[in-house]
């Protein structure tokens, strides 16, 4: 008789699993193929235009030269961020991008959640679903749309503003021309394009909130404001830490294309953020190289936020994205 050794006995314990697991995973791609096609095209969307383009990534390392191509183009290293790094101009475009970005954050982060308490407590069905129409409207609005109507709104001669400022005695203001006005006039302009439609996601997280927990409070004598404290704030605690997180990691960003329509020559000492500068001297002046430097960094900077505020939230709140 033959004699049966450990060895042996794992050997054929894993060519029966191995098998079993093999038909288990294709039963259940079968099972559920229609899923799997279905994820298929955003997946391809997502690889073909998200990760694809990231190798392009090398000629932030490169003289890149258009006729030369990626491959041929002489190698410089990290030539384009030193340039980057003992560049006055790009510290000044930094500083501005930073501060619109927090001037965004700490004025038009809270407007959504409000906006959400708010509607959240109007009863009448069409009221409810007019006015989070209206809210949701500007978003659907390109840039060169709002800009056109702020630039009327905000003009020192016609302008609404300014008319009424004329009948009160006051004089006009160029909103758009004046260093003290203008970041006002991109955090005004975002907000009125965005807090309705950022709104969604707090109506969403409201209605995961227990009924009873209301009407357990309502018993104990608690108004609309301590259930609103107690209550309805904690139990969206977790998607306001989670927005928080995502705009911490944006603060480098900037909505290029709404500065470009409504800044001028006047403005460009407050108003001149990343992406105008990499426009101006990636498209315009052609330096494709030292642009990608500048997109490269910010991107890593902004990484190093997110991560950075995602473990400070979990330590001091236990929430966060991962």
């Amino acid at each position: 008789m033959a004699k049966i050794t450990p060895s042996h006995a794992i050997q054929s314990l894993d060519a029966g699993v191995i098998p079993k697991t093999k038909n288990r995973l294709k039963a259940r791609i079968v099972h559920n193929l229609d899923l799997y096609l279905i994820i298929l095209i955003p997946l391809l969307v997502l690889l073909i235009y998200s990760y694809v383009p990231m190798l392009g990534i090398v000629i932030a390392f490169k003289n890149y030269r258009v006729f030369d191509g990626i491959l041929d183009s002489k190698w410089v290293g990290l030539t384009h961020f030193r340039t980057l790094l003992s560049d006055p101009k790009f510290f000044s475009v930094l500083s501005n991008t930073l501060l619109i970005n927090l001037f965004k954050f700490i004025f038009q982060f809270p407007l959504p959640i409000i906006l959400a308490l708010l509607l959240n407590e109007v009863r009448t069905g069409f009221v409810k679903r007019m006015t989070q129409t209206l809210t949701y409207l500007p978003h659907f609005l390109s840039w060169v749309v709002i800009a056109g109507i702020f630039v009327d709104i905000l003009s020192p001669s016609t302008g609404i503003i300014n008319v009424m400022l004329k009948v009160f005695g006051l004089s006009p203001i160029s909103f758009l021309g004046d260093d003290s006005y203008f970041r006002s006039v991109l955090v005004a302009s975002t907000a009125w394009k965005e807090t309705g439609w950022s709104a969604i996601i707090y109506l969403a997280a409201l209605t995961s909130i227990d009924p009873d927990l209301y009407a357990a409070s309502s018993v104990d004598g608690a108004g609309k404001l301590r259930q609103t404290w107690h209550i309805t704030l904690p139990g969206i605690s977790s998607t306001i830490v989670f927005i928080i997180i995502l705009r911490v990691s944006t603060l480098l960003g900037s909505d290029t294309e709404q500065v470009l329509l409504l800044y001028n020559p006047l403005v460009y000492s407050v108003g001149d953020v990343i992406g105008t500068y990499v426009y101006r001297e990636g498209i315009q002046n052609g330096s494709y190289s030292y642009t990608t430097a500048v997109g490269l960094f910010v991107s890593v900077i902004g990484f190093t936020l997110m991560v950075t505020a995602n473990k400070i939230s979990r330590k001091y709140s236990n929430r966060g994205i991962w």
